[in-house]
């Protein structure tokens, strides 16, 4: 028997703000849900500007998925649009259902105009706050939502339990169609226009114009804790956020739990979901508070230089008396974000971040290491074509790349290449294990700042376990590269600025306690080293989560070959798997 959360459009609105009480009559074993995702056009209207935008059900943000650790998933995704579309559910592991992961032309080919597929997948031992959105060009700019897994029935968070469960997801809104955007950059070579706007659930809020009216409002009440489930949504920034004279605890990262500690800034990458527990000032403060939101900044391009404001405001009491007048008069508190450019709180806060490492969720890290790679990240260019003005550096096109190789998107879907060995003329199975040049790589920059471009995959041995450090270089600008690997977590063992020294580096690597997640920083101008156990049989996407680097090419894919028994081999594609 399927259990489904979208039982009326009622339904979906209360879902976030009573969500334990959702899900109180559950057996113990997970259950089947149902969800259905309509692709259509909705009018829109943000910044005085009414336009068309794609949506799932006509929403925006879209819907939330709400379910439990050990619960099965099946989402109907009917595509109504034009466009083709594919939707990634962002940190799902997808343990052997790699045919539901989502990117477009990696795991599947995208749903036609008029077609539909079943994203059919089991959550494993996972629980906290991830997200779906579109992976397929820049459509995830209005398609995207939560996905809030609640622990299993009788077990109970490891911090305080909240009061209440609030998501606030972070994106960024264009005038412009971002289709048309980035097509247009990569047809002049240029850097695509900036946003025009940040979001936080959909809504710029009152320092843009017009907005005023379009504000998140969180309204809490006094002496109570309340759990936020953060989301960067943007499509090219990295963000600080804080909500003023008031402290944040941090209890979990990409869904996982982290020894919690306390901040007033917090640093949130695209891809990246942070949980945080906020404790209400005991009594009534006869006063509100901005939550604020803008970009941490280290590439050398424009970017959307703009600030997007939420209201925190407290319930008054029914005793207290306040004309409605009073009410807008009280006194406004507004947070101090660090620099665009502070590095040093980035850095100081991502250290912060460590595994709970609990017996009762320990950190399984990799004490072994069977395969090494070496990874440089970063921008490059290419040749402009003949008869053609482009607008990248000295005449040239931006391009991004891994180990210089500016990755390029296959016309049939790589997880069916592989899995019915017609991989010819689709991909090559021998990306470079590290730079086919070495060079120093955070110093000055080479006279060639070309890349070369191909579809090749590193090929992983089930069960093997991979050590990886991904380099930033400064080839056009050093700059920080948010990286997002599919189908796994990794653990976060080492960072740092410079380059990489595999003599002295590794023996400050943390590996009792690091975090483990699903997107990770490399730092600007600098390195990190992650670790995971290849155990998951598929091919698997890795990217910049940074949207105009992906489009760029930086971007590359592994893939894990079966095991030898029944339980360690993916099966084959579901029947209505869409075809190219």
């Amino acid at each position: 028997m399927g259990a489904s959360l979208l039982r009326s459009p009622a339904f979906l609105g209360v879902i976030c703000s009573f969500v334990t009480l959702c899900l109180l009559a559950e057996p113990a074993l997970g259950v089947t849900r149902h969800y259905k995702f309509d692709i259509k056009l909705q009018n829109v209207t943000r910044l005085c500007n009414t336009k068309s935008i794609i949506s799932v059900n006509g929403k925006f943000p879209g819907p939330r998925i709400v379910a439990r650790e050990g619960d099965q998933l099946l989402i109907k995704v009917m595509n109504h649009v034009q466009n083709n579309i594919s939707i990634h559910w962002h940190g799902i592991r997808q343990l052997r259902s790699g045919w539901a992961d989502g990117p477009a032309y990696i795991t599947q080919c995208p749903i036609q105009t008029g077609q539909s597929y079943v994203y059919n997948f089991t959550i494993v031992g996972q629980r906290g706050t991830l997200w779906w959105h579109a992976h397929l060009s820049w459509l995830r700019s209005t398609l995207y939502g939560p996905i809030i897994i609640l622990p299993k029935r009788g077990i109970p968070y490891p911090f305080t339990k909240p009061y209440k469960e609030v998501p606030i997801i972070f994106g960024e809104w264009f005038k412009a169609d971002p289709e048309t955007i980035i097509s247009q950059a990569l047809q002049t070579g240029g850097g695509p226009n900036v946003s025009d706007a940040y979001t936080i659930n959909g809504l710029p809020g009152p320092l843009y114009n017009c907005s005023a009216k379009d504000t998140f409002k969180l309204k809490v009440k006094p002496g109570k804790t309340y759990l936020l489930r953060l989301i960067n949504a943007a499509l090219n920034d990295e963000l600080f956020f804080s909500i003023a004279n008031h402290t944040l605890t941090v209890v979990e990262a990409d869904a996982i739990y982290v020894k919690p500690f306390e901040t007033e800034t917090l640093l949130i990458a695209p891809g990246q979901t942070t949980n945080v527990l906020l404790k209400t000032k005991p009594h009534y403060p006869s006063a509100t508070f901005f939550m604020k939101a803008r970009p941490y900044v280290t590439g050398q391009g424009t970017f959307d230089n703009s600030t997007v404001a939420g209201i925190l405001e407290y319930e008054k009491p029914l005793n207290f008396h306040l004309s409605s007048n009073s009410i807008k008069n009280l006194p406004l508190f507004k947070p101090v974000l660090p620099a665009l450019n502070d590095t040093s709180f980035a850095t100081s806060f991502t250290n912060k971040l460590r595994s709970l490492a609990s017996t009762q969720f320990p950190a399984n890290v990799p004490q072994n290491v069977d395969r090494r790679f070496f990874f440089t990240v970063g921008l490059g260019t290419s040749p402009c074509q003949s008869n053609q003005t482009c607008q990248g550096p000295n005449g040239t096109m931006f391009q991004a790349s891994v180990n210089n190789i500016s990755f390029v998107m296959p016309t049939t879907a790589l997880l069916q290449a592989h899995f019915t060995g017609k991989s010819y003329g689709v991909y090559n199975p021998d990306f470079p294990t590290s730079p086919l040049i070495a060079f120093n790589y955070t110093g000055t920059p080479p006279n060639n700042t070309m890349v070369s471009n191909g579809t090749k995959l590193v090929v992983l041995p089930f069960n093997s376990s991979v050590e990886l450090i991904m380099q930033d270089t400064s080839i056009l600008g050093a700059e920080s590269h948010p990286l997002h690997l599919h189908g796994f977590n990794f653990f976060v063992v080492g960072q740092g600025f410079g380059n990489f020294d595999p003599n002295k580096d590794p023996t400050k690597f943390n590996l009792v306690d690091p975090v483990e997640r699903n997107t990770v920083g490399v730092p600007s101008g600098g390195w990190v080293a992650i670790r995971f156990l290849a155990d998951n049989p598929g091919v698997w996407f890795m990217h910049c989560h940074l949207e105009v680097h992906t489009s760029w090419g930086l971007k590359m894919a592994w893939i894990v070959l079966d095991g030898k028994h029944p339980n360690q081999k993916l099966p084959p594609p579901p029947a209505d798997l869409p075809q190219c």
